[in-house]
């Protein structure tokens, strides 16, 4: 198995939020990617918390994130994913977070329990 992760959007939040299972995230982030539709989500997140965009880029500079761009590949693999995903709820987000994992054969990080009902190619570790 990879020692890659792949953040999902509520795993860096975790982190972000220092939410119970916070350290597993820390542990992870030196061997991680982010694609860039969960930094959105996470970057989205914090807006609403009311944070200003340069409290934002300040905040996510010190974690060093290396960002995975969204390409056609992704997208398709994303839309795929649809129909395996669709039962348990998983959003854009998630779908893309695990095509990204699947493509890196990495580990899909993440405190979304619902994950663990599909089989989406990739595997999967709960931060908590």
């Amino acid at each position: 198995m990879s020692d890659i992760f792949v953040l999902d959007a509520s795993a860096l939040l975790c982190l972000i939020n220092r939410e119970r299972g916070w350290e597993s995230v820390v542990e992870a982030l030196p061997r991680s990617r982010i694609g860039a539709v969960n930094l959105g989500e996470v970057v989205a997140r914090m807006c609403d918390r009311g944070m200003t965009p340069d409290a934002i880029d300040t905040a996510l500079s010190l974690l060093d994130l290396h960002v995975i761009e969204f390409d056609a590949e992704l997208a398709r693999a994303s839309g795929l994913l649809r129909q395996k995903t669709r039962a348990a709820g998983l959003s854009l987000g998630d779908r893309a977070c695990l095509a990204l994992a699947a493509r890196l054969g990495a580990i899909a990080l993440t405190a979304d329990r619902a994950w663990l009902d599909v089989d989406a190619g990739a595997n999967i570790e709960m931060i908590r």
